[in-house]
């Protein structure tokens, strides 16, 4: 369990850095703009995507005892 949640944050951070590379890039015309527009706004919908995903894949995992919360103690 506890690979499956690294490579969903190394997931999480390319889709990142993908979008951080598609805005830092210069186009040449308004056309190159609005692809790289485009192109950004894809990977930071993956980048979400993939953090739901990783989200409900912890739930179900401690719904079904795969894992088990260590928090602090409850106290009075």
């Amino acid at each position: 369990m506890k690979y499956l949640v690294v490579v969903a944050f190394i997931a999480i951070l390319a889709s990142l850095a993908s979008a951080l590379f598609f805005m830092m890039r210069r186009g040449r015309s308004d056309k190159d703009d609005r692809a790289k527009g485009n192109h950004m706004a894809k990977a930071l919908a993956v980048r979400v995507g993939l953090s739901i995903v990783l989200f409900l894949c912890l739930l179900l995992a401690w719904k079904l005892g795969y894992i088990q919360p260590t928090g602090l103690p409850a106290s009075r």
